[in-house]
C-alpha cells in the first residue's frame, strides 16, 4: 500500500529502520517501526532496507538497480529479516537475490545489481524542465519530522471531491540530519517511491480518493523497480515526478523519475499497484491491515 504516516516520527527513527544490522552470514535484520493506524510495513521501506543490506554486504558497492515483488503484508510490530543470495560477484558487478520475511512467512522477494563505478563513455539523461522551485511549492505535512515535502500545484490530496487533473504528481523531498553513508541516502530516496504513485493514478477520476483506501477500496503497491543513475544526497532537494501511464483491470502502472535541484537525473522507478473495490470485507477484518 502507499505510505501511511504517524505524527511525531523523526528522520532519525527512519534512518535507524533503514540501517539494517547483520545477524548472520548474508542475513540482515531491520528493526520494527509500529504504526497503530496502519501496522503494516511499506513495500518501499522493505526495498530500501534491502538496498542498504546489499551495500553492507558488498562493502560499499553502489546499487545500480533493484526490483522487489511484495507477496504479502509484513507486520510493522516485528523485525524484517533479509536473506541475500549471491548470483554472481566479480570485479565489476555483484548480482544478488534477496528475500524478506518474518519467521516462516516470506513477504517479499527481488533482485539487486551493484557495481564498481566506471568512467563515462557516453552520458545523457532526461531533462527536468518547467518545474517550480521547492520554495514556490505547497508544503505537505506527512507527519514525519525531519523530512520536508513540497508538492507542485496542490496535486496530492486524499479528498474524493478534489479537482481532477492529469495523472501526474511532482513533489520535492529533502531530509535533515542524514549520516554520511551512501547506502542510507539511496535507501531514503527509495523509501519515498511508494508514497504517491497510486494518488497520481486516482487524480484524473472524479469522486474517488485515497481516503477510501482499505475501507471501500483495496489498494497496495505490488512491485517496485528502481534504477540509480548518480550518487544520491537525500539531505538535498530531490524532485519526484510521478506519472501514472495506465489504470485499468484493477491495476495501475507508474513510470517515475527523480532529479536533483540542478536538474540532473538521480533515479528512475516503476510502480505496479492495485486499486480494486472490496466485494465484501471478511468478518472481523481490520481495515488497518487489509489490502
Amino acid at each position: 500500500m502507499e505510505a501511511q504516516h504517524v505524527n511525531g516520527e523523526h528522520d532519525s527513527d527512519l534512518v535507524d529502520v533503514l540501517d539494517v544490522r547483520p545477524v548472520a552470514e548474508r542475513r540482515f535484520e531491520g528493526v520494527a517501526r509500529a504504526d497503530p493506524r496502519r501496522p503494516v510495513v511499506e513495500g518501499s521501506q522493505i526495498l530500501a532496507q534491502a538496498i542498504v543490506a546489499a551495500g553492507r554486504h558488498t562493502g560499499g558497492r553502489r546499487v545500480v538497480s533493484g526490483h522487489m515483488l511484495f507477496a504479502r503484508p509484513a507486520a510493522a510490530v516485528q523485525p524484517v529479516l533479509f536473506d541475500l543470495d549471491e548470483l554472481s560477484s566479480g570485479r565489476t558487478f555483484t548480482a544478488l537475490r534477496t528475500q524478506a520475511g518474518q519467521g516462516p512467512r516470506r513477504c517479499a522477494a527481488g533482485t539487486l545489481l551493484l557495481d564498481a563505478k566506471a568512467a563515462d563513455v557516453i552520458r545523457h539523461g532526461v531533462a527536468l524542465a518547467g518545474v517550480a522551485a521547492p520554495g514556490d511549492c505547497e508544503p505537505c505535512d506527512m507527519g514525519l519530522a525531519g523530512r520536508e515535502v513540497r508538492v507542485l500545484r496542490g496535486a496530492y490530496s486524499d479528498d474524493p471531491d478534489a479537482p481532477v487533473g492529469p495523472p501526474v504528481i511532482d513533489a520535492w523531498v529533502k531530509y535533515d540530519g542524514v549520516p554520511d553513508d551512501p547506502s542510507i541516502h539511496a535507501g531514503l530516496l527509495t523509501h519515498f517511491t511508494g508514497h504517491m504513485s497510486i494518488a497520481a493514478a486516482l487524480r484524473p477520476h472524479a469522486g474517488i480518493g485515497q481516503s477510501e483506501a482499505h475501507r471501500t477500496l483495496s489498494t497496495a503497491v505490488n512491485a517496485i523497480a528502481i534504477s540509480f543513475h548518480a550518487d544520491v544526497r537525500a539531505d538535498r532537494w530531490m524532485l519526484y515526478h510521478h506519472r501514472s501511464t495506465f489504470a485499468g483491470d484493477g491495476m495501475t502502472h507508474s513510470e517515475c523519475n527523480v532529479h536533483d535541484e540542478g536538474g540532473n537525473l538521480l533515479a528512475s522507478f516503476y510502480v505496479d499497484a492495485m486499486v480494486r473495490r472490496f466485494e465484501r470485507k471478511p468478518p472481523g477484518s481490520d481495515e488497518r491491515t487489509v489490502l
